[in-house]
């Protein structure tokens, strides 16, 4: 039976088997939580009288006057910095790989993800089953599922055709959220 389609419950099941960004989440935290607590520290201590110059902004600031902005070491310094926030933007933008394929429930309550592994091994079985195919292999590529079977005989229409509806029937059984497209790549057996 295949689940309606809900789209609360198809958001749900996205959102939760995102994947997280964690570790690059909790380097730059530290880093701006760290240097928010110098600049804390030397703004209080310098109205209090007592700069504890941990960071030596005097020197840094006849350097910034003296040096024009064409200097080989100001625009080396600028374009690292760049670099740094364009990868760090990379790094939040560009989604990561799911570690799970969300599948159609109809609930928004009730959220199932199958392992892409396991999700490719059904789609290879299914294409497996085809008579005259030997064997299969399934993998995720992006929106796309590229399976490659080797087939006894050479009737590539015949073969492409009916392994490509044996996955789209396995597929519409599993039911994922996101659509997949299916690719399929003949191989003879020899």
């Amino acid at each position: 039976m295949i689940a309606p389609v809900n789209r609360a419950a198809d958001r749900a099941a996205v959102r939760a088997f995102r994947p997280q960004r964690t570790i690059p989440a909790v380097v730059v935290a530290v880093l701006l939580t760290l240097l928010g607590l110098a600049v804390v520290v030397e703004t209080i201590s310098a109205l209090a009288g007592h700069p504890l110059r941990w960071i030596p902004y005097d020197r840094m600031l006849a350097w910034a006057t003296t040096t024009p902005w064409r200097s080989p070491a100001f625009l080396s310094i600028a374009a690292l910095v760049t670099l740094v926030g364009l990868a760090l933007l990379a790094l939040a933008v560009v989604p990561g790989r799911p570690r799970m394929v969300p599948a159609r429930t109809g609930d928004a309550d009730l959220i199932i993800g199958m392992r892409p592994r396991s999700f490719t091994r059904a789609l290879a079985h299914a294409a497996e089953e085809v008579s005259g195919v030997h064997s299969a292999t399934a993998r995720i590529h992006g929106r796309a599922v590229a399976v490659t079977a080797t087939t006894s005989g050479w009737d590539e229409q015949h073969f492409e055709a009916a392994v490509r509806d044996a996955v789209l029937t396995r597929m519409a059984a599993l039911s994922p959220v996101e659509p997949y497209q299916v690719k399929v790549k003949l191989k003879e057996h020899r």
